[in-house]
């Protein structure tokens, strides 16, 4: 009997899913919303590069071409992702242009799925009871079909889609202002010569201290120098990690290995893993102290007061490190770039102003690079109320790894 997988994304956890599922035996299809695989790779920054050493982001299967250095730009990242679909032939299972409108479960009552405890697995990837009934669009006819499967993996990502903006108070948002504000999102989705004319000449606020405002910050500052310096605002300060080689060394390797996995406690552990991870935790300590000095030393943040109060432990547990571009305190220091802290701000017709201060800051663009809404994206793709509070709406609202069965 044919079992059929519906996969929502062709990145890389699609791309992977779909993989697995064949060579299971069984019949994914997966649908993509845009025209190409990828994920987020296909909408990146000029700048955009990846953050880890590349073995550290390889199938374990399909290794990097040597000719590819070590921190991959975003072309071959993608050329890499295009290589691996294509090696495996996985394009045939892709339904390119087509939106997942909603998933609805078939079968059971919402009383009695809410008594199911298949969110945690129950180590059968097909259940009896019922069907998944998926809804898509077509985004190029704006048909929609449904198909029906008996097993759902969601590969949508968190990072893509439904931005985060932040919230002002009445009359302080960003219809207050008199210049453009965007959110990061629709810069990506910007070609890179449009991108770079849509700046060029700007006095361009950058919201945000992640990856995506950091590298936004850096091609506003290559268009428009000193002249037109791009400001940087940001609430907290964190542990961005550089490129560099401590004892010819990737940084990345000291804290993405499996002993470093050792030193956590995770959710689930066993006595034996708790107890380890107690034992480690004066490692965890000097490592992160390590990390902490040798960044600071490296980078002198000291000197543009961009010491994080929080541990690098603390940061990178929460992941909120990044890495940080070659030359961003080179232009800090030369004044293409501006850093400026801000815990709250609102908007004027002027620009931004800043809780505390009396003068605003002066813009012409306000890019807010503040993130987006993982689980709100997650969750709208449901019909049913039942599969939404369990991932919005109530204080144990969880589902691991997306998994559907």
């Amino acid at each position: 009997m044919e079992r059929k997988v519906a996969i929502i994304g062709a990145g890389i956890s699609g791309l992977l899913a779909c993989k697995y599922t064949l060579s299971k035996g069984y019949t994914p299809v997966v649908f993509e919303s845009r025209s190409s695989i990828g994920g987020v790779w296909t909408q990146t920054f000029e700048t955009t590069k990846l953050q880890t050493p590349r073995s550290v982001y390889q199938f374990s299967d399909f290794p990097w071409p040597s000719s590819v250095p070590e921190f991959p730009n975003h072309s071959q990242v993608l050329d890499y992702i295009v290589s691996y679909a294509t090696h495996f032939n996985l394009l045939p299972h892709i339904k390119f242009n087509s939106e997942v409108l909603g998933i609805e479960y078939e079968g059971p009552s919402d009383e009695e799925v809410q008594a199911w405890e298949l969110w945690s697995g129950t180590g059968e990837p097909f259940n009896s009871k019922g069907k998944w009934s998926i809804t898509v669009k077509d985004t190029n006819s704006l048909s929609t079909e449904v198909y029906q499967v008996g097993f759902v993996i969601l590969c949508v990502g968190q990072y893509s889609d439904v931005p985060k903006i932040p919230e002002f108070p009445a009359g302080k948002g960003p219809e207050a202002f008199r210049g453009k504000v965007i959110h990061s999102m629709e810069y990506a989705a910007m070609d890179f010569e449009r991108a770079a004319e849509f700046i060029k000449g700007k006095r361009t606020t950058v919201v945000g201290f992640q990856k995506s405002a950091l590298d936004i910050a850096m091609e506003c500052s290559a268009a428009n120098g000193a002249l037109n310096p791009c400001r940087l605002l940001y609430r907290t300060e964190h542990w961005n990690i550089p490129d560099y080689y401590p004892w010819g060394v990737p940084l990345a390797y000291l804290y993405f290995n499996r002993f470093a996995e050792l030193l956590v406690h995770k959710p689930g552990e066993g006595f034996f893993l708790s107890l380890l991870a107690t034992i480690l935790s004066p490692l965890k300590w000097g490592f992160s102290k390590f990390v902490e000095t040798y960044v600071n030393q490296k980078l002198s943040l000291a000197k543009f007061g961009m010491v994080p109060e929080q541990s690098f432990h603390k940061d990178i547990s929460s992941c909120l490190i990044s890495s940080m571009p070659e030359e961003f305190y080179d232009r800090v220091e030369k004044g293409s770039i501006i850093l400026k802290k801000a815990p709250k701000f609102s908007f004027c017709k002027e620009g931004i102003v800043v809780d505390g201060e009396a003068s605003p800051l002066e813009s012409d663009l306000v890019i807010l690079a503040t993130g987006f809404k993982g689980d709100e994206k997650l969750k709208d793709i449901f019909v049913s109320p039942t599969f939404q509070n369990h991932i919005i709406g109530s204080p144990n609202a969880s589902i691991p790894l997306f998994r559907l069965a």
